[in-house]
């Protein structure tokens, strides 16, 4: 077997699609994508497919060190991105070569289902507590919220509360049974990490992730020993290195993306050695159905899996959602907050080709937001 092509579609709302086909007919998915920068990436893919043309897709090992480390110049968002969408679709075309889905090709799976969290969105404490408690009644049992909007470096005491009031609020309104994560986004510099998060421990939040941004990875150990909050990080890492310095500075979730830190093949790899520092695995994935099949499917074969992202309903996918590319979205269907065994082979998921490629008629031009703050100075978004 030979990969003949492979094709990228630029889709709603702010994803890219990656196609690989072979001469013997089986097709793979992956999803290399790095908001915001989706063209970006689809010229590294193409630049990719010089390499990867004629060659057996089955080599997923060897293909992944070939793309990290054949160009000389390596990581980064845009090529660890690129790689990852590939290793999704030769893991997908291997499981469906086989006839399995990816968890058995992964060692089998060490659970029947997997717990996913979802979206709160509102601005104010009574607007986030109503959102959390519709959820609840959904039957989710762990919510993710976003902690703050624009922050100064050190910001007022009303800032401060407001954080703090906004996760009370919640708490109140969904009781003690339902886990709370709050999603800083790396708003805050280090010395506000140091005076908030100590006043949100009486809330019991399940983690607090990426208190701080990535580029202060170094000094995380200051965040982690100011608080017994578990500390969640990595959705910008993107490979066990990057990972390194996190898991020694002591955080307690290891968050890669399967879209962004090298696919199956490295998310797996950062989950053993996030296991080496006692820290468990929830990927990062607010993105469409192939990244989350992806997750999923690492998951299942995952021993130290805590919890799975997932953007159902998220605030980013009103012109399109991830079940609108499915041919049958009932395999993601949420049963008490958990996603059930997939069973298909390859990924589990069958995607709509030919809603794929009417939705690439269109394409899409997402960009981040940019925010400033009321000096005009720019702002962690």
């Amino acid at each position: 077997m030979r990969i003949v092509s492979l094709t990228t579609y630029l889709v709603a709302p702010r994803w890219l699609f990656l196609r690989v086909d072979t001469d013997e007919g089986i097709t793979g998915w992956g999803e290399p994508v790095v908001e915001g920068r989706a063209a970006t990436v689809a010229a590294a893919v193409a630049e990719l497919s010089d390499y990867l043309v004629g060659a057996d897709p089955l080599r997923i090992e060897d293909h992944w060190q070939v793309l990290t480390k054949g160009g000389f110049y390596r990581g980064g968002p845009v090529l660890s991105s690129a790689v990852a969408g590939i290793d999704q679709a030769l893991w997908d075309i291997a499981g469906k070569a086989y006839g399995v889905p990816v968890h058995r090709l992964l060692g089998g799976p060490v659970r029947d289902r997997v717990r996913v969290y979802s979206w709160v969105g509102g601005d104010s404490p009574a607007e986030a507590s109503d959102a959390a408690v519709g959820l609840v009644e959904a039957g989710f049992t762990a919510l993710k919220m976003n902690a703050a909007g624009i922050l100064r470096a050190i910001d007022t005491a009303a800032s401060v509360k407001a954080i703090v009031d906004r996760l009370a609020s919640v708490r109140a309104a969904v009781g003690d049974e339902v886990d709370i994560a709050l999603d800083f986004h790396g708003r805050l510099s280090l010395p506000m990490a140091r005076r908030v998060l100590p006043l949100l421990e009486p809330y019991l939040p399940f983690f607090v992730e990426e208190p701080v941004v990535p580029e202060l990875t170094g000094e995380l150990a200051a965040v982690t020993s100011a608080t017994a909050i578990p500390i969640a990080a990595g959705e910008r890492l993107y490979s066990r290195w990057d990972f390194r310095p996190a898991l020694e500075a002591g955080i307690a979730v290891a968050q890669p993306d399967i879209s962004h830190a090298g696919g199956i093949s490295e998310t797996r790899r950062i989950a053993a050695l996030a296991e080496v520092y006692g820290a468990t695995l929830a990927p990062h994935c607010p993105l469409g159905p192939i990244a989350l099949a992806a997750s999923l499917q690492t998951g299942f074969a995952t021993p130290n899996l805590l919890i799975q992202e997932q953007s159902l309903g998220l605030h980013y996918n009103e012109p399109a959602d991830l079940l609108d590319y499915l041919v049958d979205p009932s395999v993601f269907r949420y049963t008490d907050g958990h996603v059930p065994l997939l069973t298909g082979p390859g990924l589990g998921i069958e995607i709509d080709a030919a809603a794929v490629e009417r939705a690439a008629e269109t394409g899409h031009r997402w960009r981040s937001p940019v925010w400033r703050r009321e000096d005009g100075s720019l702002a962690e978004w």
